[in-house]
């Protein structure tokens, strides 16, 4: 029994906020300003980009070490079922009442990492370029997680990822729904580069 209690650690590395804690060094509640989220864009945006590159690192830490915790002990299954609890703990943080608190993109660029390296690399070559293109990193979000979506398919990887797939992308997906509106709308914030 006592392998099972890697599913509680996963959903504990999931809820540690990385964002809130580097906005606290900083004196800013990330919560408070900018998109109100604790992930990884309103880090980049509130506090620039040193600090928002660790809570990058920090978020696909946590989704990674989760995922690999979940497959050591049970395989693929075990995988993707830690790997959704800490995405889950990540975007509901139970530390701060539950509230929507990040869109697991970071978290989740984790887990896939540690299950399907070679799919990764893809969504991260789409991500990055619709982000330079556009400068839209939502646009750049939902288009990687999409292409995650597919390629799972088009790989014929195992069941359970492509299980993991249609839930984490229609997280992810549903979670940027607003930031594409304002696309639509041209009222997103762009990133700029420097």
């Amino acid at each position: 029994m006592g392998e099972y209690a890697i599913f509680v650690i996963a959903y504990l590395l999931g809820a540690i906020p990385f964002a809130y804690f580097a906005g606290r060094y900083k004196g800013i509640d990330v919560r408070k300003h900018g998109s109100g989220n604790m992930g990884t864009t309103n880090a980049f945006r509130l506090l620039g980009a040193k600090l928002g590159v660790l809570v990058l690192i920090g978020d696909a830490i946590k989704g990674a070490l989760a995922a690999y915790l979940g497959y050591h002990f049970f395989g693929p299954w075990g995988g993707i079922v830690a790997g959704l609890l800490a995405m889950t703990a990540h975007s509901w943080n139970p530390f701060f009442g539950f509230k929507p608190s990040g869109k697991g993109v970071a978290s989740g660029f984790g887990i896939i990492l540690i299950l399907m390296p070679e799919i990764t690399i893809i969504a991260i070559i789409i991500f990055v370029l619709v982000v330079f293109l556009t400068r839209y990193v939502s646009m750049g979000s939902v288009l990687g997680a999409l292409a995650v979506g597919v390629l799972v398919f088009i790989f014929n990887e195992p069941l359970a990822y492509k299980v993991f797939a249609v839930i984490a992308v229609s997280g992810v997906v549903i979670r940027h729904r607003t930031n594409m509106q304002r696309v639509l709308k041209g009222t997103e914030n762009r990133i700029i580069f420097k």
